[in-house]
């Protein structure tokens, strides 16, 4: 889930990090997955935020895959992930997170699995427009017990509602966040993420804490 890198100060080409007295930290990065419903704009939230060239695998749609794609709502997209997405954000010195986006068919989820091993948590992208595509991945990380956030994209056009409303409509465990934005913008993304890992942090140290209780 973190990974640890102690030794980043024996190669000069990685950047060090300090604490508040001169001490030298450890740098930690962490896995986050980005996860919907087809074309609710995961690649985009992962282009938008990434301080690198993101990793995507979009292919072309075609024919062969009209019978079980199912692109309503969303008829002008033309492309879909088949593997992942793959970004990188610095959150602050010394935090970066590790994003990967998930694919959105049905016919690709056997991958969820090997990318969810060892995140820290989850955003689930909603187009209210199609709130029922979010729910096979709601279910997926509460069945796991991973944190996760619902993040509802807000396109142009579609009808707005609040974030009790939508908390309510996908029946939400108590206390998951609901947070609007726009997948487009980064600093809109960069706030998704920071309230995933803040909520996540919370998560994992109340689990913790009643381990050794």
């Amino acid at each position: 889930m973190i990974s640890e890198h102690p030794e980043q100060s024996k190669h000069p080409e990685r950047p060090e990090h300090f604490d508040a007295q001169g001490g030298e930290t450890a740098a930690l990065a962490l896995k986050i997955l980005v996860a919907g419903g087809f074309g609710v704009g995961k690649t985009t939230l992962v282009g938008a935020v990434s301080e690198i060239k993101p990793l995507r695998t979009e292919e072309l749609l075609s024919e062969a895959g009209q019978s079980v794609d199912d692109t309503g709502g969303v008829d002008q997209k033309v492309t879909t992930t088949v593997a992942m997405d793959f970004g990188r954000i610095t959150i602050r010195s010394g935090l970066s997170l590790y994003l990967f986006g998930t694919p959105g068919q049905d016919r690709f989820w056997f991958l969820w699995d090997e990318l969810a091993q060892g995140a820290l948590g989850a955003v689930v992208l909603a187009d209210t427009r199609r709130l029922d595509d979010c729910f096979p991945a709601v279910d997926y990380f509460e069945h796991r017990h991973i944190p996760f956030v619902v993040a509802v994209n807000c396109f142009t056009g579609a009808r707005r509602y609040t974030a009790q409303e939508v908390s309510r409509a996908l029946d939400l465990d108590r206390g998951t966040p609901v947070v609007l934005c726009d997948a487009r913008d980064r600093d809109s993304g960069k706030e998704v993420l920071i309230r995933l890992v803040e909520y996540a942090g919370r998560m994992h140290t109340a689990r913790l804490l009643d381990s050794v209780g």
